[in-house]
């Protein structure tokens, strides 16, 4: 946010009035180890610790204000309000209202899968064209929106907002917050089905994120997925259409974007020609993504179309804009740690760590695109042994164990030679992989990087939701390395 003082602050949060002079910002932080000098930060109750409880510690890091629900030892100025989250809102929503009013663009996405993929790629788009905030990793609920959206300022041109949702109202909340000027769906699948009861509720509550836009906004929508396009009826705003693929194409859109010749390398790092339309004029450009999946090409045109949408809001787009967006995806790398990264260890061991999130979509696309690569790699190296990793998908009601066998049946198909189930649902996991012929260890977390002799021959995933914290696997195969150097 921009440097304000606490006079200022005290009314946007609406707390009690503060008899002090200080200036706060530009810095909001709910962590004290991120505590900035003339931070703001904001004491959050937590299911092991109370932010209160380290305001001393803020003080000392070099914090000009602290937000609390109550009187703390700390020596700067207090604004204490009835709720630490409410105020975080309140505070985002002046930050947001006051940026946008200078002309600060608001790009606001969701999706069941792909979310954080797609903010990354596009936030590397708009970088070459303005100063840009976005979330970092998956910042997407009531507290990780509002703290991205207070780090727009003065300078900033683009606000991207990831919107994630666990029921009905959700997104409709953060809108509140980050009302969006483009507001992009990204597709509907099933994850958090457990919490919703169907696709049809999870596309409901999706939808309220193009139901918030204002009549000259755009929606970006999804022509490949039957239920985002639905959502067309959802919004007065102007739409945008982006495909993986050319047949799903809109012709009559204003704006869509598709991909063209698509192929892959033995690393499953699609490159394609992306097809952009504006108007009456098509411009293409070739593009070589340096991710991993074909599901990345999804994301790219995505981002693509986003992208364009935002750019028309202001100074309109040509062909040499649709040349810029495929430079930039071509250049454009995975911020977000375990989604698809790719590690090698010294002897040549790969690793690929996509365990931040997990869910049915997720998990097939992975092992979609590790099929490719053992396929790739057994062509060169007959010796290679693919061993996946593989644990719970988890809030999947009570079709959990039906779809995490599922999964174990989907790693065998595509060709790992062993599976190590962890978790709740390792037995389902197995189940699912032995009726394919795979050869399956149940294991609990910290035992699955012991239970095999590890080889320069491996190609290795792990995937699973993040409550497993299966990146611990991770450090403990690549150590293992280490200590046979």
């Amino acid at each position: 946010m921009r440097v304000l003082d606490i006079a200022t602050l005290a009314q946007w949060v609406e707390a009690a009035p503060v008899d002090d002079s200080a200036q706060v910002g530009p810095d909001v932080v709910i962590d004290t180890r991120k505590v900035t000098p003339g931070a703001l930060y904001i004491a959050l109750p937590g299911a092991r610790v109370d932010g209160h409880d380290f305001t001393q510690a803020a003080q000392d890091a070099g914090a000009a204000a602290v937000l609390t629900t109550r009187s703390t030892d700390a020596q700067v100025p207090h604004l204490i309000v009835d709720d630490g989250r409410a105020g975080l809102s309140r505070l985002a929503r002046h930050v947001v209202a006051t940026e946008r009013e200078r002309g600060m663009l608001t790009i606001a996405l969701t999706g069941s899968s792909g979310k954080t993929s797609t903010k990354d790629m596009l936030a590397q788009i708009l970088e070459t064209f303005g100063p840009t905030v976005a979330p970092v990793g998956s910042f997407n609920n009531e507290i990780g929106a509002p703290l991205t959206a207070c780090r727009s300022n003065e300078d900033t041109s683009f606000l991207v907002s990831e919107m994630g949702a666990r029921g009905l109202g959700h997104i409709s909340w953060l809108t509140s917050i980050v009302p969006p000027d483009v507001a992009m769906v990204l597709n509907v699948g099933i994850a958090h089905l457990g919490e919703f009861g169907s696709r049809e509720v999870i596309a409901q509550a999706k939808g309220e994120i193009v139901g918030a836009l204002a009549p000259d906004g755009w929606a970006v929508l999804n022509a490949a997925d039957n239920l985002i396009a639905g959502m067309a009826s959802r919004t007065h705003g102007h739409i945008a259409w982006f495909s993986p693929d050319a047949d799903h194409r809109r012709p009559d859109a204003e704006i869509e974007a598709w991909a063209e010749s698509i192929h892959a390398d033995d690393l499953d790092r699609h490159s394609f020609t992306l097809a952009a339309r504006y108007g009456g004029t098509t411009w293409r450009s070739p593009v070589s993504l340096t991710t991993m999946g074909a599901h990345q090409v999804a994301n790219a045109v995505a981002a693509t179309a986003a992208a364009l949408a935002a750019l028309a809001m202001n100074d309109g787009t040509d062909e040499q804009t649709v040349i810029q967006i495929a430079g930039a995806l071509s250049n454009a790398v995975s911020r977000s740690a375990m989604r698809m990264q790719l590690r090698e260890r010294a002897d040549g061991l790969v690793l690929v760590e996509d365990c931040y999130n997990a869910n049915p979509d997720s998990m097939a696309a992975s092992l979609a695109a590790m099929g490719h690569v053992l396929a790739a790699r057994r062509a060169r190296d007959p010796q290679t042994r693919g061993v996946a990793v593989l644990g719970d998908m988890l809030e999947l009601g009570a079709d959990s164990a039906r779809l995490n066998a599922e999964s174990g049946r989907r790693a065998a198909q595509a060709g790992f030679d062993v599976i190590i189930a962890v978790g709740d649902e390792a037995e389902s996991i197995a189940d699912g992989a032995q009726t394919e012929g795979a050869h399956v260890i149940v294991a609990t977390v910290e035992e699955a990087a012991r239970s095999l002799g590890w080889t320069s021959h491996d190609v290795v995933l792990l995937k699973a939701s993040r409550g497993l914290a299966l990146e611990r696997v991770g450090r403990d195969v690549f150590a293992e390395g280490e200590a046979q150097a």
